[in-house]
């Protein structure tokens, strides 16, 4: 009998864990049993009618998340507009004047105030191209170099330099070109190359004419070195994502 007395609070004591788990189960939370009201708190288990407001206050702070970001992608397009209508709103005196034909017109007379855009566009195009022809094949071997081939050790100063790098203001990029890259350039590599390739139909254009250090080989050369860093850092994160199965 002492047995029985004695062992009886556990057994009241288990049926009532055991009635406490029923009750998280059930979610039955109007009149938790006495004493069981912290240990459902201490569960996880919010009593009354605390998780509506909660779910409620989650609502309102995603609800204005999303307008926050709404608005700022809709300031970006704003700007671009507004970009777009000033450079249409600045160019009414030029197309005025000299009509469409201004962007197929290769004059530049500044005496006759006769001038065209066609030699800027196709400078543009073709230092562009030039840049890319360098730029995107060497920026993928480097990426390649620093995720899949480069030393633990060199990984981090490799990539915070081209980071650097892509850091320079492009002004910078073009005093460098102007003043350090284009002597030396028209004083030791132009001239092998006007040489060498300047009988060569095509491409023959980009190398005649004295080797002065300045032109769109030039140009373009400098321009790869200037979006080189920029190339490397979306590649490298290209090839970091891909997953290890792709890669082999």
């Amino acid at each position: 009998r002492a047995d029985r007395v004695v062992g009886r609070p556990r057994v009241e004591g288990v049926k009532r864990q055991l009635a406490d788990k029923e009750v998280l189960r059930k979610g039955i939370v109007e009149q938790p049993p006495a004493g069981a009201h912290n240990r459902l708190a201490f569960a996880g288990h919010v009593p009354g009618d605390a998780e509506p407001r909660r779910r409620g206050s989650q609502a309102w702070l995603d609800t204005l998340f999303r307008g926050i970001t709404r608005f700022f992608a809709l300031v970006v397009f704003s700007l671009l507009a507004a970009i777009l209508a000033s450079l249409v709103a600045s160019s009414t005196v030029t197309l005025e004047k000299f009509g469409f034909g201004f962007l197929a017109n290769a004059a530049w007379d500044p005496v006759k105030e006769n001038f065209g855009a066609l030699v800027p566009i196709y400078g543009t195009l073709v230092t562009s191209a030039i840049a890319m022809i360098i730029a995107i094949p060497a920026s993928f071997g480097i990426a390649l170099f620093l995720t899949e081939l480069s030393p633990a050790w060199l990984k981090r100063p490799l990539g915070t330099a081209i980071e650097m790098l892509a850091a320079i203001p492009s002004i910078i990029y073009g005093m460098w070109g102007l003043f350090v890259f284009a002597p030396l350039f028209g004083e030791h590599v132009q001239p092998l190359l006007v040489k060498a390739l300047s009988p060569l139909p095509g491409i023959g254009m980009l190398f005649k004419g004295p080797a002065m250090g300045i032109g769109m080989l030039t140009a373009g050369i400098i321009l790869a070195v200037m979006v080189i860093p920029f190339i490397t850092a979306v590649m490298r994160d290209v090839c970091v994502l891909v997953p290890a199965m792709f890669k082999e």
